[in-house]
Order: C-alpha cells, then structure tokens, then sequence
C-alpha cells in the first residue's frame, strides 16, 4: 500500500494504491505548517487524513507510515512535507519524455506521460484545473509544447475581485445564452464561449499536425467543459477521452519503472 499525493494550486490531490491498482482518490486543503508538525511527533497520517478529508481513506498503516509519492507545483507545501518520514519526491527528470524544459509544471508532464502510456502516442492533454493547460507530445514521445491560460473558475475570480460591482458567479451546468440580459449570465457567457473557442483552435491545430493523436481532459472543470464543448462543438467533445487520474497514472508509471 503506498499514497500518492499532487500538490495543486489550489488543492492536495490524494490516491491510495494497492500496487499498481488506484483504489481510491480525493482532495483536501493544503495543509497547514501546525498539522504537518504532529506527523513529525508520532501522530500518524492515518489519523491526520481523518481530520482534514471529507471522505476519510481507507486504514492506513501507522507503524511504518506508508511510502508517499509526491509531486508539486506548491514550492512552500512540497517543503512542508519534507518531514514526512517516508516520502520520495518526483522531479521532471524522472518523466521519461523527451525534450521537457526546465520549469514545465510536473503536473503536466506526469498527465501527459500516464496518458501517453496507457492510450499512445501521440497524445494532447487539456487539463481544467485552476490554470487551463494544453500539454502534447509527438509519437516518439517527444515534448511538442503547450499553453497556459487562467481556467474557468479563475476567470470569473479575477472578474469579481478586480473588478468594482461585478459579483461572484458560480459556473453553470449548462451552456449559457450567448447574448445575455444580465451581468452574471454576461460573465458566464464571456468567460465560457471565449475558452470555448480556444480550446477548439488549439484541438484544431494540433489534429492538423497530428490527426492520428487521441486527446484526453483532466481537471476539476473537467465535467463543465466536456458538458459545454458537447453543445458547442460536439465533434470535438465526442472524441475527447474524459479522465480525472491521469497524474496519478503517471506516478504509477514512475514507481513501475523504479
């Protein structure tokens, strides 16, 4: 039994392994400091995850705390858990893709490799977590690029924090209407076509170079874009492989090949 843990911008994404079988997932809050100081005391994590995690895992063993496979794109959390007694961290120069440049986020290139692994090569991945990001790789499994935009959620965000009398706005299942009649469908209707579009050009583009290539989806608005994209531009969604494990699949490669 072992546990892999993606520290996300905005959340810590668990999965709990029996071998190469994920059995379970879930997130929580980024961990404070105080909390991950009683791991160093003799608190186990089982009992820590109890008290953070809405659906709490199932038993962990305490005595000796189970291995713990840790990627970040949280430089203050990935430190915090330095403590933990049985932790190995993952660096992009355990990814075996090729041409990987310096500062791509490990999130990226973990959900590119455990994609490219389990459907081929080549292999686009959107992922629609607090950032959108376009992530692809050619047939060698070679690092073709990507992009990097804020995510749907974070749109909206920026729009009532920065903004003097836009409200808050929740994402609708739904596509809303384009032309709207009041401010928070206007917001919704901005922020949602406009991503639209853009995902579409950039399937468009890299089906251009690669017409042969899956594309898979991952992240937390995962659901809303695929639900949007299927009334927009249904043949795109219609090919999309809809996944939210992708990371942890690429983690699984890495403990497989080590």
């Amino acid at each position: 039994m072992w546990l892999a843990l993606m520290i996300g911008n905005s959340r810590l994404h668990w999965g709990l392994f029996e071998g190469e079988t994920l059995c379970q997932t879930w997130d929580t809050n980024h961990l404070p400091e105080s909390s991950l100081q009683q791991l160093a005391i003799g608190q186990s994590l089982d009992d820590l995850l109890k008290t953070i995690s809405p659906s709490p895992p199932l038993p962990l063993p305490s005595s000796p705390p189970p291995p713990l496979l840790l990627a970040s794109v949280v430089p203050k959390q990935t430190a915090l858990w330095q403590i933990y007694p049985n932790v190995r961290i993952i660096t992009l120069e355990q990814v075996p893709l090729q041409g990987l440049y310096p500062t791509l986020g490990i999130d990226r290139a973990l959900a590119l490799w455990g994609a490219g692994k389990t459907w081929g090569f080549p292999m686009l991945i959107v992922d629609a977590g607090t950032a959108l990001t376009f992530t692809g790789a050619d047939a060698n499994q070679n690092l073709n690029g990507g992009a990097i935009l804020p995510g749907l959620s974070l749109q909206l965000a920026a729009l009532a924090n920065r903004t003097g009398q836009l409200p808050n706005v929740e994402l609708p299942q739904q596509l809303p209407q384009r032309f709207a009649l009041t401010t928070q469908e206007a917001m919704q209707s901005g922020v949602i076509y406009t991503l639209l579009a853009g995902i579409k050009d950039f399937v468009e583009a890299w089906w251009r170079s690669y017409p042969e290539s899956k594309i898979a989806i991952t992240g937390g608005d995962r659901t809303f874009l695929v639900n949007y994209l299927q009334s927009q531009f249904p043949e795109i969604a219609n090919c999309l492989i809809v996944e939210p494990n992708l990371i942890f699949w690429g983690m699984r490669e890495i403990v497989i090949r080590h």
